[in-house]
């Protein structure tokens, strides 16, 4: 097959070299709740179009490389004192897999356990391209499915307005858990 980047022949659907080039993470830093950090990887406009993948068959393969070139290495080196879960936020099967497990499973260390299908919307809205307002008027309504451990990693593609993963803050703190941080593949307020 040819690279998607640069057209070269490649065993990959993005070869090493674009890999290393082109998709070598940076990380930007927000915050939520006013105290909560939000790390993203990338500016949402450096890799739009690979992020627009996920509405394909194709999505599946670009969101592999993009969960372990970023994820997996952040996962490396993250150290807690107590045992911690990375939660896709709302693993929704679309197109045969869920995006957000893609990149949840990239977590999986010594120090991060990736726990599957445990933060649900209950709406199925979808907040892609909608305004802030939209946002507020239809909640995502989160329910928490049962897991033992107390403090949470969440984990998303992209970060635009932080209402998602506000309400699903919400929705774990009302479970007694504990949002540690959030990491998402690319923050849109950075384009």
């Amino acid at each position: 097959m040819k690279c998607l980047l640069c057209t070269s022949w490649s065993f990959s659907h993005i070869c090493k070299a674009c890999q290393n080039e082109n998709l070598q993470p940076s990380l930007y830093k927000r915050k939520i709740l006013g105290k909560l950090v939000v790390y993203s990887f990338y500016r949402y406009g450096d890799i739009e179009k690979l992020l627009h993948t996920k509405h394909t068959d194709l999505g599946y393969y670009i969101y592999t490389i993009l969960a372990n070139v970023a994820f997996k290495e952040f996962a490396k080196n993250f150290e807690f004192d107590e045992p911690v879960v990375s939660l896709g936020v709302d693993e929704h099967v679309k197109h045969g897999y869920a995006h957000t497990a893609i990149l949840n499973k990239a977590l999986k260390s010594s120090n991060i356990h990736p726990r599957y299908n445990k933060l649900i919307a209950q709406s199925k809205e979808t907040y892609s391209g909608k305004s802030f307002q939209f946002r507020l008027l239809h909640p995502r309504e989160f329910k928490v499915k049962s897991f033992s451990e107390k403090y949470v990693i969440l984990v998303d593609d992209i970060i635009t307005t932080g209402m998602t993963l506000t309400q699903a803050v919400d929705a774990l703190a009302k479970e007694g858990k504990e949002v540690l941080l959030c990491l998402t593949l690319a923050d849109a307020e950075r384009k």
